[in-house]
């Protein structure tokens, strides 16, 4: 096709657009050309017509437009928001230990300087050897607190943060080079995007997925249909090769005829004939293609697209349309028609395809659908994805006076969604239905064993997903969501009025709270409609009942619901964590605490949104229980001994200060100060994220330990207080044991200090040896290398005259006293944490030593019985959730400022083209409906 372009770059004409906003998935907008090129006529514009901001144009040769909007007001530049930071449940309690150690560090701080201040106003002036001046400075007061709080400064180790950022990149960087998380039929590894909340894969609670593409392979087979009340193929092969279904195409059969027609045309997919003559086709979802693949294999080809016609090839006949209009597909419509004009008698046709609840009230009058009812009753019970098709003839006038409302509908700038579903109201009507199809969406590979295994966990699941009720209820049977009867049981929240859910929410809630205390596996299922009265009028009861409830099914959802459901309960205090594969996942991904994101058929935009991506459901398990689990348990040992090392070292500052007159005077001289937390100490325990308490083979196969980390029983309150005990006990030791040695060999102070800092050294290298579970060479070169290189580095101090410490080192190492005081400090401080250990490993063992106990034997657990978690109870009002309902009449969608006036934006000769008209239509490949896939 030709184009002048000279003519082109004349082209003058104004578009009026909306103000900018961040919704992608709309654009109400006008085009007006000047004459002579159009007599100043409206074309409407919409987000078919839209390429957005990064976005490819593909399958066509040429195109042409204009930048409406341009830099940060484009709808993609004012969606980059700054993403709200995550903290994870262990940074929350790292944070309040924190803020306690501080109150501890200040208390002590007064308390000292205060006691020093008073023995120096009563003691220290009747010292002569002390030299106090009878009158100081007005600051005087201040001194020896400050220097207190200069002592004690080391207190809140500020290398924790280093120390944790370093280690959670470790963690993600172990998560991306697993070889067993890598989906071998894409090749696609694990990807961890978020470096900072691994540990919370540990602490997960509930799991809210999607259905299709997540839980499914989302690989649709066309399997059973029913034509005019006769039912072809069945639940295990393919209608396309059903010898009845053949027959009747190669007999002709009209009914056959046109629902292949409509299985044909009504759809949004493009197809691009290859170089060797094959036809490949394009489309938006895998319901299109498999429904356009099928109907090709029965004979029905879509050969290609030429602009407004398109031609089939039925047989060996060919048969041209011309698409008059196409009514996209909502979620509020639940349907999509197209009008076309048959080429060869010039008949207008009407061709719709939707969900049953869209197509079969919408019948016409003499028409019976109770067969059709009760195929998608069947299909659905069968776990198949069902698709009413329906046409009707159109009479000349009604069309011409159809299409002049709906062309005013669709140049509207304020409310044009509403007014066009309205307007393609007033024609999807007294549909003749043509028969139901029925689809197929396989379970992926390991989904029942999965979630088996998460369930057994303690996890709780929730599907949303925007399918229908019998087919999610069939899918969540399989995949062991839900136990079938009798140990499993279904409550059902209905209603489309506020009455009608307020009495079901309230019978559900009365059955939930009786059977409670039962073994038996309840779950509640509701759909889009009753979620929405239930949000907005009863969210305190429902919040009660996501506490309640351990599983639930939510049908034909939003987008926003799903994200409605996440706040629900991580404002209960819940762990979250959202899994789906499409770009109607991504509020849901964002909004939980983590986010998993699945590189499937619907693209990349859940993976690139989510914290964590993976190729396939099954991963899941691996992710929470290896990698999850063992990231939780390292966090807690490296947290609390930073903690424990701070305090021990701090803590013989402070005895020290009792007998050196409450000065604020150090023990320690400046360098070793510096090199404690550098060099001493840090080594040691950033190898602990090699250490494995278990073997992941044991963990796969007792995976209710991980109720430990969900309940936080590795760091809390009373685990932080034991390493404070500890730190308290080993600086008793240490401190009166090298005050001992510098009292019977009348040592300098300088070598006291040395004493004591070799004794800590000591003790926290066994500390950690203590507290490992699992050694490999790296872990001995880390504590043992970490203990030669202490003396390697004093030495070499210890032979510069200007650091403070010369001679010191080598005076000492050759004293068989400084040996002697090593190993009893090293015995009477581990002697006590040993004899501990053994008495609660031995009597008192937690499931999680039977296992140990059990790898070092090589015998095999059979049962570790049943871990429960404890219920949560509504102990305080619910926050009312911050995400609210748009309030655009589609919930799907954000709002756009429709009440601002529009902008009038004129285009003409130079300016840049972002805004397209092409020779092809180009609304298939940049957009995707918001239907639930």
């Amino acid at each position: 096709m030709g184009i002048d372009f000279e003519l082109l770059h004349k082209i003058k004409g104004v578009i009026e657009c909306p103000n900018p906003d961040k919704d992608i998935r709309r654009l109400d907008a006008n085009l007006r050309l000047f004459p002579p090129f159009i007599d100043n006529d409206v074309c409407p514009l919409t987000i078919k017509n839209t390429i957005l901001q990064s976005c490819y144009l593909r399958n066509t040769e040429w195109a042409c437009g204009v930048a409406v909007y341009t830099g940060n007001e484009t709808k993609l530049g004012m969606s980059r928001g700054i993403p709200e930071p995550k903290l994870t449940a262990m940074d929350a309690m790292i944070d309040k230990l924190t803020g306690a150690i501080f109150v501890f560090q200040i208390v002590v701080v007064m308390v000292l300087g205060i006691a020093g201040n008073v023995w120096k106003d009563t003691e220290a002036r009747k010292q002569w050897y002390v030299l106090y001046p009878d009158e100081g400075p007005w600051y005087e007061l201040l001194v020896i607190p400050l220097r207190f709080e200069l002592l004690c400064s080391i207190m809140i180790p500020i290398s924790i943060k280093v120390s944790l950022d370093l280690v959670k990149s470790l963690y993600a960087k172990f998560i991306d080079w697993d070889r067993e998380m890598i989906d071998l039929e894409t090749d696609t590894p694990s990807h961890a995007t978020n470096t900072a909340i691994s540990e919370d894969l540990g602490q997960v609670e509930y799991i809210l997925t999607d259905k299709t593409g997540t839980l499914t392979e989302n690989k649709m087979v066309f399997r059973i249909c029913c034509i005019s009340g006769n039912f072809y193929g069945n639940e295990a092969g393919d209608a396309s090769k059903d010898k009845q279904l053949l027959n009747a195409i190669s007999s002709g059969s009209p009914d056959v005829v046109r629902f292949l027609t409509v299985m044909a045309i009504c759809n949004t997919v493009i197809p691009v004939p290859s170089k060797t003559g094959a036809i490949l086709y394009k489309a938006q979802s895998q319901d299109e293609d498999a429904l356009v693949h099928a109907a090709a294999k029965l004979n029905m080809v879509l050969v290609c697209k030429n602009g407004n016609i398109l031609e089939l090839r039925f047989n060996t006949s060919a048969i041209q349309y011309e698409v008059l209009e196409t009514l996209e597909f909502t979620s509020d419509r639940k349907r999509m028609s197209v009008v076309v004009r048959d080429c060869q008698n010039g008949k207008i046709l009407l061709l719709s395809k939707g969900a049953d609840e869209a197509i079969l009230p919408y019948a016409s009058p003499g028409q019976q659908t109770r067969i059709f009812n009760e195929a998608v009753e069947q299909y659905s019970q069968l776990g198949l994805r069902t698709l009413c098709l329906a046409w009707r003839e159109l009479k000349e006038d009604e069309y011409e006076e159809w299409s002049y409302m709906f062309r005013e509908a669709s140049s509207t700038l304020v409310d044009r969604e509403w007014r066009i579903a309205e307007v393609c109201q007033r024609l999807e009507r007294d549909l003749e239905v043509l028969g139901v199809t029925a689809i197929e969406d396989r379970l992926q590979d390991g989904v029942p064993e999965t979630i088996y295994t998460l369930r057994k966990a303690g996890i709780h699941f929730w599907m949303l997903t925007g399918d229908k009720q019998n087919t999610a209820i069939q899918i969540a049977l399989s995949c062991n969501f839900i136990s079938p009867e009798p140990k499993g049981q279904l409550l059902l929240i209905d209603g489309k009025t506020e009455e009608e859910v307020g009495r079901s929410l309230e019978r559900v809630l009365l059955t939930m709270r009786t059977t409670a205390s039962e073994p038996k596996d309840v779950a509640f299922v509701v759909d889009g409609w009753a979620l929405e009265i239930a949000l907005k009028h009863y969210w305190k009861a429902f919040t009660e009942l996501a506490i309640l409830s351990r599983t639930a099914i939510c049908c034909r959802v939003t987008p926003s619901q799903k994200a409605q459901l996440v706040q629900i309960l991580k404002s209960c205090d819940y762990r979250t964590l959202a899994i789906g594969d499409g770009g109607n996942d991504v509020r849901m991904i964002q909004q939980a605490d983590i986010g998993v994101g699945i590189s499937g058929r619907e693209g990349l935009q859940a993976a690139r949104a989510a914290d964590y991506s993976i190729g396939r459901f099954r991963f899941l398990k691996r992710l929470i229980l290896v990698h999850g689990r063992y990231s939780y348990n390292r966090t807690a040992f490296l947290s609390q001994y930073s903690f424990y090392k701070s305090l021990l070292i701090c803590f013989i500052q402070i005895f020290f200060s009792f007998i050196s007159g409450v000065s604020g005077t150090s023990l320690f001289n400046s360098v070793s100060l510096m090199a404690y937390n550098v060099f001493y100490t840090s080594i040691p325990v950033l190898v602990s994220v090699l250490d494995k308490d278990l073997s992941e083979e044991t963990v796969m196969q007792h995976p209710q330990i991980l109720f430990y980390c969900q309940a936080g029983r590795l760091l809390n309150p009373s685990t932080f207080a034991g390493w404070f005990g500890r730190s308290l006990f080993h600086a008793i030791v240490v401190f009166v044991i090298s005050i001992h040695a510098y009292a019977f060999e009348k040592s300098e102070m300088e070598e006291v200090g040395m004493v004591a800092l070799s004794g800590c050294i000591w003790l926290q290298a066994f500390v950690v040896t203590l507290e490992t579970n699992s050694f490999t060479i790296l872990q001995h070169l880390a504590i043992w290398g970490n203990l030669i290189a202490f003396y390697v580095i004093n030495w070499i101090v210890s032979a510069i005259p200007s650091s403070g410490m010369y001679t010191i080192m080598f005076r000492l190492c050759r004293q068989p006293s400084y040996w002697l005081t090593i190993l009893l400090i090293v015995v009477g401080g581990m002697g006590p944490i040993l004899a501990i250990k053994y008495f609660r490993y031995t009597y008192r063992p937690s499931k999680i030593n039977t296992l140990q106990q059990a790898e070092r034997l090589g015998g095999p657990i059979l049962s570790l019985g049943n871990i429960e978690p404890q219920q949560r109870l509504i102990e305080k009002e619910v926050a009312p959730l911050s995400i609210t309902q748009p309030k655009n009449r589609n919930p799907v969608y954000e709002p756009l400022l429709s009440d601002s006036p529009s902008t009038r934006r004129s285009f003409g000769p130079g300016t840049p083209f972002d805004f397209f008209q092409s020779q092809s239509r180009l609304s298939s490949n940049y957009t995707r409906n918001c239907k639930d896939n």
